[in-house]
């Protein structure tokens, strides 16, 4: 099962290395970095604006670990659109870290035989009489919706204009559906889960949306589609309005 543990999981060479890589990119003092981070914790390193462009920019940037740059990245996207929750940065960077193993985005588990391709497999199977996989099921609704629309957007519209495919909007249904069942199980609340599912069901616009700005900066930059601009141009238009 996934889980928002990725801070918990960095060592204290990726804090090093975040506070090195911000002294050189910025001419910061890295003895008031250090110190920064001692008497702050890693959350004040993490939480500034500047460290994704110092990871990217700097030769040994390529020495972070996926984790500490996923999760610059992806809380940098989030706190643009006004979320700070970082218990929710913490999930989503774990569920785009997970998914990079291969096969992984298409499992409710590493152990789980059953390969899904599809959220209607997922959706058909939500009440598993297996309680534990009925549960596993319902977060990889949510975590395979998010994941599929975060950081592939551009291929689901394709396949909308070209196959008839179902558009964004779809997703962020299928993905908040996903989480709310979630939230609902009974071993959501034995596991102290149904708060953060709650949560990412209802903000799962914003969720999606930090993860575009991810796929569009860093994935592929170098599409340029009337439907990426639309899609920009709308969600743009979402969050200023909501926040």
């Amino acid at each position: 099962m996934i889980l928002a543990n990725t801070r918990q999981h960095l060592s204290r060479e990726d804090a090093q290395l975040a506070v090195r890589l911000l002294a050189r990119d910025t001419g910061d003092d890295l003895a008031e970095l250090e110190r920064k981070l001692t008497d702050e914790g890693i959350d004040a390193i993490l939480d500034d604006p500047r460290l994704p462009a110092a990871l990217l920019r700097q030769t040994q940037g390529a020495n972070a670990s996926l984790s500490l740059f996923a999760y610059a990245v992806v809380r940098q996207a989030m706190l643009r659109l006004g979320e700070r929750d970082r218990y929710l940065a913490d999930y989503v960077t774990a569920i785009v870290v997970s998914f990079a193993a291969r096969g992984r985005a298409n499992r409710v588990g590493v152990s789980d035989d059953e390969s899904y391709d599809a959220l209607t497999d997922l959706l058909r199977d939500v009440n598993d009489p297996d309680a534990r996989r009925s549960f596993l099921v319902r977060t990889h609704l949510g975590n395979y919706a998010l994941w599929l629309s975060g950081l592939f957007p551009d291929y689901i519209e394709q396949r909308r204009w070209r196959r008839g495919g179902p558009d964004l909007d779809y997703y962020e249904e299928m993905g908040r559906r996903g989480f709310q069942l979630a939230a609902d199980h009974r071993l959501a609340e034995q596991h102290g889960l149904s708060g953060l599912y709650s949560a990412a069901a209802e903000r799962f616009g914003q969720l999606r949306s930090a993860l575009n700005q991810v796929s569009d900066a860093l994935l592929f930059p170098n599409v340029s589609t009337p439907e990426r601009l639309m899609r920009q141009v709308r969600d743009e238009s979402r969050w200023r309005h909501a926040t």
